[in-house]
């Protein structure tokens, strides 16, 4: 999987990172060892595209090539992701084709049938609609420049999410392809003296049996929902205690990031030294800092390779992703968790992006407050969560028998040297991002059939993500683009790694979500 990023001086960074899943029989799997104990929701089954790889599990009867953009508060952060189909794809009587002409489907088709099931062939809503779509690559496909240097390979073995739409990888994307809205009203404090009132917050959660009662207790919410994702991503990748045992697991590794780190820690730390320092929590620095996430997570497992955190904004995760396979491939590590988690969802956090003037105010209407790309969008809604990858290098992962979601192809950094929140006006360094993404991957540019956009739903910053992406996509007519963010919000330093589920969602069960709320679309966006 091939990555790059871009930044400004402080820290808007973006990412690229492509990804692939091939049916060449070198990647053979089997079912998860948890599969009995989870039940994949059925309209979940409804969506599988009836093609049949022999070498892979049955999450493997799709094709797709998909990519998923991330940046900061205005920036950007791209990646692509490419899946090669085997001959019995192509053999088997799949769906039809989704033809496009140029890019005035890039969104998807303005007209949909009466029927609900037949709706999902078309493309993502844009007149209010709400749809998923189906996407299958083209049969004649350019042949990719593979690196002629053979190199350890780097394969997504487990995933996992804590979001607004849910706790479980399944259960979230299903939310997502039904369109369903995780946006509503902040109840976790009293928010009547904001302008915004409004944001994707999570109203349930439980660290039963993931995070130890002490911890539960004195634990900032963004080290919470990094453990818990962190230990469900090792769970769902069938990493059990027999397996544990017997890896190595001082070539194991936590690189799972935070933006903002443990604000809630380090608020409530100043308001007891109003009254005294004795009145402080003895684990108030400790827990605010953007690296005791993975450092607890480690000690808990016993991992002794790689440790640390990034941040970089809303490019934290992808930076997390693409350094944990770089480990891997340099051979620094053999099993990799990675990603990033953030909870600002208290008065200082959402005071601090009201000032900066960031933020919808569309608190009538929660549910359509989030709304890239459309011409009535009045900023991004603040959100909260936690999403993290399990990496693997392959040979290791077939030896244990794992099951293979998809591949990291290889990666790259650039810096757009621009503005602290805003991309470039020409978008010189995402399209240069994109271009060494895509150059050092070796898929080509028409390969990419999806792509998940950053487009945080600001005014400038969904436009500029377009643009670039339309000069570096333009003349590919397959191109379907959405953003995840039109019905989580701004997860802030976890957005890039839910996303990148949501982008491995899409590859296994060959299904796209909608880009819900965009009835309007600004000017040049079609």
């Amino acid at each position: 999987m091939a990555a790059s990023s871009v930044a400004s001086p402080l820290c808007t960074w973006l990412v690229a990172a492509c990804m692939s899943v091939t049916c060449d029989g070198d990647c053979s799997t089997r079912p998860s060892m948890l599969s009995s104990s989870k039940r994949r929701p059925k309209c979940a089954a409804r969506r599988r595209l009836p093609s049949k790889c022999s070498s892979f599990s049955a999450d493997f009867q799709k094709g797709l090539n998909s990519a998923f953009s991330g940046s900061s508060i205005q920036g950007l952060m791209s990646s692509c992701l490419a899946f090669e189909p085997c001959d019995e794809y192509y053999s088997s009587k799949g769906l039809s084709s989704l033809g496009s002409n140029g890019l005035s489907s890039l969104f998807g088709s303005k007209t949909g049938t009466t029927n609900r099931r037949q709706r999902r062939f078309h493309g993502a809503a844009h007149s209010g609609e709400t749809m998923a779509v189906a996407v299958q690559p083209t049969e004649e496909r350019t042949k990719q420049k593979k690196p002629t240097t053979r190199q350890r390979r780097v394969v997504v073995t487990g995933m996992s999410v804590v979001s607004p739409l849910g706790h479980d990888s399944d259960v979230f994307y299903n939310n997502l392809l039904e369109g369903v809205s995780g946006i509503s009203e902040i109840e976790a404090f009293d928010c009547t003296q904001f302008p915004t009132r409004i944001g994707g917050e999570i109203k349930s959660f439980s660290t039963d049996g993931w995070v130890a009662p002490k911890f539960s207790r004195r634990m900032d919410k963004f080290m919470l929902y990094m453990l818990t994702a962190g230990k469900k991503a090792l769970a769902d990748g069938g990493i059990t205690e027999d397996v544990m045992d017997q890896i190595d697991k001082a070539k194991c590794g936590v690189l799972i990031g935070s933006a903002m780190g443990g604000m809630k820690v380090f608020n409530d730390a100043i308001e007891a030294l109003r009254v005294s320092y004795k009145k402080m929590n003895p684990f108030c620095v400790p827990f605010a800092t953007t690296n005791m996430g993975s450092a607890m997570l480690a000690m808990d497992l016993g991992w002794m390779g790689p440790n640390y955190s990034i941040s970089t904004a809303c490019a934290t995760s992808n930076f997390c992703i693409l350094n944990s396979a770089n480990h891997i491939i340099r051979g620094e590590a053999d099993i990799m968790l990675c990603g990033g988690s953030d909870s600002v969802m208290i008065p200082i956090g959402l005071g601090g992006f009201v000032a900066c003037r960031a933020l919808s105010q569309r608190n009538s209407d929660p549910t359509k407050a989030s709304r890239p790309w459309d011409i009535n969008r009045d900023g991004f809604v603040m959100g909260e969560g936690a999403g993290v990858l399990l990496l693997e290098e392959l040979e290791h992962a077939k030896k244990r028998g794992a099951t293979i979601y998809a591949e990291f192809l290889g990666g790259s950094f650039t810096c757009d040297a621009y503005h602290m929140t805003e991309p470039h006006p020409d978008g010189a360094g995402v399209i240069l991002c994109i271009e060494k993404a895509l150059a050092q991957s070796g898929v080509s540019r028409e390969d990419v059939n999806y792509i998940n956009a950053h487009a945080t739903s600001t005014p400038a910053g969904d436009l500029k993500e377009y643009n670039a992406l339309i000069h570096c996509f333009g003349q590919n007519p397959e191109l379907r683009v959405n953003s995840t963010k039109s019905m989580i919000g701004h997860l802030l330093g976890a957005a890039g790694a839910v996303e990148a589920v949501a982008a491995v969602q899409a590859i296994r069960t060959g299904w796209i979500h909608p880009n819900i709320n965009l009835e309007n679309p600004d000017e040049g966006v079609v």
